[in-house]
């Protein structure tokens, strides 16, 4: 299965945690398909699932699913960020939402299959009393969130009690870092506040004696793109087959001479994988707007659901997709992958002539992704 090309491309820490066995983290599980939450969720139901529910084949019978657990100090914003991501809450909205007094466990029903844990800041999970496995036995990564605009070195604090506790258990969760409200800061603060954040939290890992700690910073915000994009990065590392499909779009782009490649989950607007090249956050904020104007008009003229009995259920239709000019010159082309999928590309040409090469290889790709995540049989 190979990508057609145009000529001019042929030649192209303490002791009692020492007793916790140290275990991997989750890695997310990507489904072929949702068969009714009803039943999907039960993993007592009656007789063999008819699709694959995203459950790790170690887990607990419990939820089964690989986790994000957002934790920070009290206001930081958890549950906003959980709103607008999850629940497609308008920003303005959340300044109305209550503090969080309880874990909150949403459960992300798309393509990808995981959970989303909000812990209150109060909340003292390294209490004895509380069940660490319970709480990170199937985590794939702890998010942990900064209010930029407040005094921070409580929070710093407590991130680095939690990296500490974890690495002598659960060293394989990615710890990942959202400087949240930066919306609010001027451009030369916002800089300094993120220098200052992250040096002391290494610091203070490095004195503790975890020198060059794999910890990633993100600087964010409900008020644009950027929760989605970090988000986005935080899903990426928890895909096996991320440099498989980074591959894939390298290859598409190549061959189309596309200028960038998106692969969306539609329903969160979270990209799963791009190719290579840097992501520009003007072009990337273009291709989420696009999705929704596309979700929106399918909404009123798209065709009925389709028969969940059919073998084609899980296939994409292959009429469903899109392609705009803009006034930049260049091109967004949309192809639907399946139900939860779509590819959002850049492009310079979408002339008749090049409309059917990338077609062809766009049907390529769709062929290749299929036996990669298995998504028929």
């Amino acid at each position: 299965m190979s990508f057609l090309s145009t000529p001019a491309q042929r030649h192209e820490v303490d002791s009692q945690e020492e007793q916790r066995p140290r275990k991997t983290a989750a890695t997310l599980t990507l489904e072929r398909y949702l068969q009714d939450q009803a039943t999907a969720d039960d993993p007592n139901a009656f007789g063999k699932p008819l699709f694959h529910t995203g459950r790790l084949p170690n887990g607990k019978l419990g939820d089964q699913k690989p986790r994000l657990l957002l934790m920070g100090q009290r206001r930081s914003g958890k549950s906003s960020i959980s709103s607008v991501v999850f629940h497609k809450m308008p920003p303005q909205e959340t300044l109305f939402l209550e503090s969080t007094t309880r874990i909150q466990k949403e459960s992300m029903h798309s393509f990808m299959d995981f959970q989303v844990l909000d812990f209150p800041g109060q909340l003292n999970y390294l209490d004895p009393t509380f069940d660490f496995e319970e709480i990170f036995g199937e985590t794939g990564a702890l998010i942990w969130v900064i209010d930029a605009q407040d005094e921070y070195l409580e929070a710093i604090a407590g991130l680095n009690r939690t990296i500490l506790s974890l690495q002598q258990s659960y060293p394989s969760i990615n710890i990942e870092v959202f400087i949240h409200k930066v919306d609010g800061l001027s451009e030369d603060y916002k800089i300094d506040t993120f220098r200052d954040i992250v040096q002391r939290i290494q610091d203070e890992l490095s004195d503790a004696g975890y020198e060059n700690a794999p910890v990633s910073f993100y600087q964010t915000s409900i008020y644009d793109h950027s929760i989605f994009e970090a988000f986005s990065k935080v899903i990426q590392k928890l895909i096996p087959q991320l440099p498989t499909l980074e591959s894939l779009l390298n290859n598409l782009c190549s061959a189309c001479r596309m200028e960038k490649a998106y692969l969306f989950d539609v329903l969160s607007k979270i990209y799963i994988a791009t190719d290579t090249s840097p992501v520009d956050m003007p072009s990337y904020e273009i291709c989420s707007d696009y999705i929704d104007v596309i979700v929106d008009i399918s909404e009123i003229y798209g065709s009925d659901e389709p028969d969940k009995d059919d073998p084609g259920y899980a296939r994409a239709n292959p009429d469903a997709d899109s392609i705009i000019s803009l006034q930049s010159g260049n091109y967004l082309y949309l192809k639907e992958i399946n139900k939860y999928l779509a590819l959002i590309c850049i492009t310079k040409e979408a002339s008749t002539e090049q409309r059917g090469l990338i077609d062809n290889n766009v049907d390529v790709f769709q062929d290749a992704l299929a036996q990669v995540f298995d998504m028929q049989r």
